[in-house]
């Protein structure tokens, strides 16, 4: 889709868009049609002159709705949020950083509301369905984008990521996502779910595209990368929790996916992260994501609440019963876990597991809220504790034998960023060989 000009490729994103047939009125809530064609006309007219911005100019960028654009409500996938009518006063600043690259923002795209599920469903504007089965979930929160980019919609798309938000629709729709360390990208203008945990990611088919949108955002210069040699890189297979209950799909692309890692040169460790028992119980009273969301929303709760996602209202409304002294021993046993996993992660390159223990479940699957907050904590399972142990990560489409798409999930150490990415492309060159 990037070999032709710029506004060709705008066309054919739109015409993606446009499409009855497709998922393209669920999966973009604002359409950018006529500023992105001028946006594309200026990129081919700086290519032409050979005064291009860098390797994002004229490159399809649909962003969440949950980012601020100057002069527009953002609504964060709620109505709730739509009908308060409180519009930006500045475009966020990642928007800023893609702008002044060159990027050609095509859409916001659907989202869960409030960024709080990783099903990425939506009753309020509608699911965009999954590209390997529409009648199946897209992942979440970045549902529209997960799908926008596998559809052909856009080129990148630009989420976020609290506990998985970039990764899970990466891995069911069959693309690369990405969450950095939080520290590098400035979530300000990004409507918050949890203050502690967000960070701000790119979804594209390629791990260059990523990495790509990724420095731009962090402020950074475009990386000229080398995938890393695979003879004698360490991974370290996080064992036990990341494979309980994994499907027969995802166990079969994960056992051929190690198989042909083993036959690069790849030195696969089996490690136990027996700290994860410690988050498990450092978050069993409340969460950060929960009690942050309801700092957030209690006043809009008891105005609007009838009119936020049932799904999402109750994972909220949980937040209200954590005890501040509750979260402050959260905070100190974040502080502490934190740094024992940077310990535990030193002798190797990356850690390597599945990004989903499940495939995409069925609409229908989710229909009920005790099926919706099983499938959806299963989806969230694997991520999550990237976010709260403040590392970066990335999700691989695994090899595709079956119907549906399943993910292989890398996990650097905070702030290693730019060599997680070599090792993702790497794996990356050496799965699809």
């Amino acid at each position: 889709m990037n070999q032709s000009s710029s506004r060709d490729r705008l066309e054919q994103a739109l015409a993606r868009i446009a499409d009855p047939a497709g998922e393209g009125k669920r999966a973009c809530l604002t359409m950018y049609a006529e500023s992105a064609r001028k946006a594309a006309d200026a990129a081919d007219q700086r290519a032409r002159a050979g005064n291009t911005l860098g390797p994002l100019d004229g490159r399809i960028v649909s962003i969440k709705d949950l980012f601020d654009v100057a002069g527009e409500v953002t609504r964060a996938g709620s109505k709730v949020l739509a009908d308060e009518g409180l519009v930006a006063k500045f475009d966020t600043p990642v928007v800023g950083r893609l702008r002044m690259a060159g990027a050609v923002i095509v859409a916001k795209t659907n989202m869960s509301e409030f960024a709080f599920s990783g099903v990425g469903a939506n009753p309020h504007f509608g699911t965009p369905g999954n590209p390997f089965d529409r009648a199946r979930a897209p992942g979440g929160s970045t549902s529209g984008g997960g799908v926008a980019v596998a559809d052909g919609m856009c080129e990148i798309a630009v989420g976020t990521d609290t506990g998985g938000s970039t990764r899970i629709p990466a891995a069911l729709c069959g693309i690369v996502g990405w969450k950095p360390s939080k520290r590098r990208v400035p979530t300000d203008g990004a409507f918050p779910l949890s203050f502690t945990l967000d960070s701000i990611g790119p979804m594209a088919r390629t791990v260059a595209d990523c990495a790509l949108a990724d420095a731009i955002m962090a402020g950074e210069a475009p990386p000229q990368m080398e995938p890393a040699s695979l003879s004698g890189l360490r991974l370290g297979i996080w064992t036990g929790m990341p494979f309980e209950g994994v499907d027969q799909t995802v166990a079969a692309a994960w056992e051929r996916a190690l198989a042909v890692l083993g036959k690069a040169g790849v030195q696969l460790i089996d490690v136990q992260v027996g700290l994860i028992e410690d988050v498990a119980r450092a978050n069993a009273k409340g969460g950060f994501a929960p009690a942050e969301s309801f700092a957030i929303h209690r006043e809009r709760l008891q105005a609007h609440g009838q009119g936020v996602d049932p799904n999402i209202r109750v994972r909220i409304e949980r937040g209200g019963l954590m005890l501040a002294a509750d979260y402050v021993d959260l905070m100190r046993a974040r502080s502490r876990l934190v740094a024992a996993m940077d310990i535990l992660m030193s002798p190797f390159d990356a850690l390597i597991l599945p990004t989903t223990p499940i495939v995409a479940p069925k609409l229908s699957e989710v229909a009920t809220p005790d099926e919706f907050g099983r499938k959806n904590a299963m989806l969230l399972r694997n991520t999550a504790p990237v976010n709260f142990l403040d590392l970066c990560a990335i999700s691989l489409p695994l090899p595709r034998h079956e119907k549906l798409a399943a993910g292989l999930m890398l996990v650097g150490r905070n702030g290693q960023d730019r060599r997680l990415f070599e090792i993702a492309a790497g794996i990356e060159k050496c799965l699809k060989d």
